[in-house]
């Protein structure tokens, strides 16, 4: 059921899960000192092909919207076809938004911070995912989902304050999806 971006399980959609196909899990919780919103794919066996450089390339954009270096007073949907573009390099894609603010004690899904055209620039301080994804419809879907907080970049120039992502999620990403012969040096560092 993970090829649907947005699912609901229900007795008459779950089913057993099995070895060989990949498992989508969305979790978080809210917490006296804060939100967690993680999603992470998974695989038990050998994954095609296509799954493995769809994950790959979805991880890529992560990494490359994560680690961006972006001026101060900069809107999320600026920066959001860092997210996107190595999928679309091969002609892939998702339908849903790249992230969104992180609300403690209020919404998981905090408005208006995020990366669609509606929200606010991004500041220093703020709390947003970062979830590129891909879904082939009735067969999988992947999604990448970190919590990450926005702080003063360091810069050569030091003249204009520029901002950064700091990830702040501690849980691994599955290393048998991971192609690293499409990862650059610095996406693997």
């Amino acid at each position: 059921n993970a090829a649907l971006a947005h699912y609901s399980p229900s007795n008459g959609s779950s089913r057993t899960l099995s070895a060989g196909e990949m498992y989508l899990f969305d979790t978080g919780g809210q917490y006296l000192d804060g939100t967690t919103d993680i999603t992470r794919t998974v695989l038990w066996g050998e994954p095609t092909p296509l799954q493995k450089e769809a994950y790959t390339r979805v991880l890529m954009g992560n990494i490359d919207l994560s680690r961006l270096v972006f001026p101060s007073n900069t809107a999320g949907r600026t920066v959001e076809s860092f997210a996107r573009r190595a999928l679309w390099d091969v002609g892939l894609n998702y339908g849903h938004g790249t992230g969104h603010g992180i609300g403690n004690f209020l919404s998981v899904h905090e408005w208006p911070v995020g990366f669609q055209s509606n929200n606010v620039p991004l500041e220093a301080g703020m709390f947003t995912s970062i979830e590129p994804g891909y879904y082939r419809d009735g067969e999988f879907g992947i999604r990448i989902e970190d919590v990450a907080l926005v702080v003063e970049a360091q810069t050569e120039s030091g003249e204009e304050p520029f901002l950064t992502f700091e990830l702040v999620s501690l849980v691994p990403y599955d290393r048998n999806l991971i192609d690293l012969s499409l990862l650059s040096p610095e996406q693997v560092r």
